[in-house]
């Protein structure tokens, strides 16, 4: 049996009141719920590619359908759908996607890979998302984040993954100059891009085991985290047309250096 306004096909599961999903759209919200939302089939897609379990509800405007899995899924009247929906111009799909239980942990995962993205106070949640996405597409293996940094799973920076945002692991600590000094101890270079480097482009190739840090927007990379550093990469640019780069577009073309192996 299926109803409109109800999971499908009918169960015994609770319905949450319209309010609840719209608080997903602050952290506390968030953070209370331990659920986001994701917007648009693309992006719900590839979440359910790769982590199918994480979805834990499909919603649905009236007219919508979403073909893959099993998922629950609620269908909404498109008055409805607009009260909950992250976006002006809404995709007519939704996912309440579970919050990685690790995200706040103090320590890295057991196995943390070899490529690491650290992000230091990058406030644009734009950015993040396009970071996490480009760190995805590099195949690097995680992203640790401070505590100034936009929040991963707000709804701008979860829209700027495209669906990558599970894609690596993630750490958001006060500590992370402590996990850059254990990383470090466990033979990782960090290099860090500084419009004051003096390192070239060919550095990041060079290392088996890397991190690549990127500064806040405006003032860049803190002395503290230029004290650890093994080298400060420096992108050569047409100064007098552009005093520097967008980070995200540096944050790019620096593991893409770090991908080009002999």
């Amino acid at each position: 049996m299926y109803n409109k306004d109800t999971m499908l096909p009918a169960s015994n599961v609770p319905l949450k009141p319209l309010k609840w999903y719209k608080k997903l759209a602050t952290r506390k919200g968030r953070n209370e719920a331990c659920a986001f939302l994701v917007e648009g089939e693309r992006a719900i897609t590839q979440i359910a590619q790769m982590h199918p379990d994480e979805i834990s509800e499909v919603i649905l405007m009236e007219g919508h359908s979403f073909a893959f899995g099993d998922h629950p899924v609620r269908t909404l009247t498109e008055k409805q759908f607009r009260e909950i929906c992250l976006t002006e111009t809404p995709q007519g799909t939704l996912a309440v996607v579970r919050l990685p239980a690790e995200t706040h942990a103090d320590n890295l995962p057991k196995n943390p890979g070899e490529r690491i993205l650290l992000l230091e106070d990058i406030q644009d949640p734009g950015n993040v998302g396009t970071l996490i996405r480009t760190a995805a597409a590099f195949d690097f293996d995680g992203v640790i984040m401070t505590q100034k940094c936009a929040d991963p799973f707000s709804p701008k920076c979860v829209q700027a993954t495209a669906g990558t945002v599970l894609s690596v692991w993630l750490r958001r600590s006060v500590d992370y100059l402590e996990l850059v000094q254990y990383l470090k101890r466990k033979d990782f270079a960090l290099t860090i891009a500084d419009v004051h480097g003096t390192d070239e482009p060919s550095v990041p190739a060079s290392q088996n085991k890397l991190v690549i840090a990127l500064g806040n927007e405006a003032s860049g990379p803190s002395r503290e985290l230029l004290q650890l550093a093994d080298s400060q990469l420096r992108i050569p640019i047409a100064r007098e047309k552009a005093e520097s780069l967008n980070v995200a577009a540096c944050g790019a073309i620096c593991m893409y250096l770090s991908s080009l192996k002999d």
